[in-house]
């Protein structure tokens, strides 16, 4: 099956589709999951209220058990949180002006 090629106006309403997507966070995604699973509406109503297709709705549904199942199975990598990751930065930098000032010595003694 062959695709036509798109004019430029629909490659523009794609595009600004696209720019104005609402972005959901992590948090308002468990949100609305959590509402579903609730069952004060249907998927339906939950799903015109918050503006997004009951597909995507299943997909996070589905996504937020899997993480749970996985997390309750001990099978889950931790994420470093900022300050932890400000902190290796840190120690990274520190590592690296060492390296380099072992290097500029080396270089020193060998021209001497």
């Amino acid at each position: 099956m062959r695709k036509t090629p798109k004019s430029p106006g629909e490659k523009i309403v794609k595009d600004i589709k696209r720019a104005t997507r609402k972005h959901y966070s992590s948090e308002e995604k468990i949100r609305i999951v959590l509402d579903g699973l609730r069952g004060d509406d249907s998927i339906v109503e939950l799903c015109c209220r918050e503006g997004i297709s009951q597909g995507i709705y299943y997909k996070w549904s589905k996504d937020f058990m899997e993480a749970g199942k996985k997390r309750l199975a001990g099978d889950t990598v931790r994420a470093a949180n900022a300050d932890e990751v400000k902190e290796l930065r840190r120690e990274a930098k520190d590592i690296k002006e060492v390296v380099a000032e072992q290097t500029l010595e080396l270089r020193l003694l060998k021209k001497a």
